[in-house]
């Protein structure tokens, strides 16, 4: 069964795509801007619109019925590779305990020349419940 999560945004119809988008226990997010009613927000603070972003892309999560904690990719895109620690600690406040595979890569450009940061994410859903029966499986090469 196949579950679309959409914002109402009226670039949804006219590109065709959804906020999210939920597959069996497989979720995927849309690349998730800090764009609210309409709006740019904190245009010029890198930090503050990858915490929008963030807080947009686990609000898509909640409604697909994973959270956080399911999250095990990550995808950042900056348009200036300097903004990496700001965008990274954002990323960090929301991620640090889950610690996905994430990459984040510097682009030309955003749909908006205000936008700094767009983030995706891919959950499994319940893979938190089943890491934390697990013993911690974080390795380090040697």
């Amino acid at each position: 069964m196949r579950q679309n999560v959409g914002t109402g945004s009226a670039w949804e119809g006219v590109v065709g795509y959804s906020r999210a988008v939920r597959v069996g226990d497989t979720v995927h997010v849309a690349g998730t801007t800090a764009i609210r009613e309409g709006r740019v927000v904190a245009a010029g603070d890198a930090y503050e619109q990858a915490r929008v972003a963030l807080e947009i892309v686990v609000e898509a999560l909640a409604t697909c019925g994973a959270s956080p904690a399911d999250v095990v990719r990550t995808r950042m895109f900056v348009t200036d590779i300097r903004d990496w620690e700001a965008v990274g600690r954002a990323h960090g406040e929301v991620f640090a305990d889950v610690r996905p595979a994430s990459t984040m890569v510097q682009v030309t450009a955003l749909i908006d020349p205000d936008l700094l940061v767009e983030i995706e994410a891919d959950a499994v859903v319940g893979s938190a419940a089943a890491a934390a029966a697990d013993e911690p499986s974080d390795v380090t090469p040697p």
